[in-house]
């Protein structure tokens, strides 16, 4: 089993930056790729952030050019981190791992990151 535990969300003002972080416990050598997904009330949630094994990264639109995902050399904690947040950045981040396209995913809590005007 793989376990993962956010933190890092609060509240900041538009402009501002804030760092997520994910903690990957148990058997994370089944995990292939690491991300961030994000949920507004009233909203599906969406993909934010990627990162896979090798290290390529892809990022929504939405957030290209303002968050950047990294991770640790053992590879073990995922970092999102958030600049020039807006309003609409407002949400319950949650942080993902994928094995692979026939098992599910694995997903944190969430932490929330609220953003204000």
């Amino acid at each position: 089993q793989v376990q993962l535990v956010e933190s890092g969300g609060g509240l900041v003002q538009a402009g501002g930056s804030l760092r997520l972080s994910c903690a990957a416990s148990g058997n994370i050598f089944r995990i292939n790729e690491m991300g961030w997904y994000r949920q507004a009330p009233g909203k599906q949630r969406e993909l934010v952030a990627t990162i896979t094994r090798d290290g390529n990264t892809n990022y929504a639109d939405s957030v290209k050019a303002r968050f950047t995902i990294s991770r640790d050399n053992a590879k073990t904690t995922v970092y999102l981190q958030m600049n020039s947040l807006k309003p609409e950045d407002t949400a319950v981040y949650y942080c993902n791992g994928k094995r692979g396209v026939y098992y599910a995913d694995y997903w944190g809590q969430g932490t929330q990151v609220t953003v204000s005007s």
